[in-house]
């Protein structure tokens, strides 16, 4: 079964282990999860209240906006 994920983060979170740092992607875009590979930055200017999905090309499409009916998410 299929499942759409929504991720609100717009940037990774940094996990120390010993000196060294790794970069955790939380926006869900990332190639290499669990590693973040920069794609985050094509969240940079989403509104607040909206929702996107992204092509596998990192196109993006607005699907849901605040008031909205949220079926209107399965259906995109």
């Amino acid at each position: 079964m299929a499942r759409m994920i929504i991720h609100e983060a717009k940037g990774p979170v940094e996990l120390r282990v010993g000196n060294e740092s790794k970069w955790i992607c939380k926006c869900g875009l990332s190639k290499n999860t669990p590693y973040c590979d920069g794609s985050h930055k094509k969240t940079a200017d989403e509104p607040e209240g909206k929702v996107f999905k992204y092509a596998e090309d990192g196109t993006r499409k607005e699907v849901w906006q605040e008031g909205s009916n949220r079926k209107a998410i399965a259906s995109a």
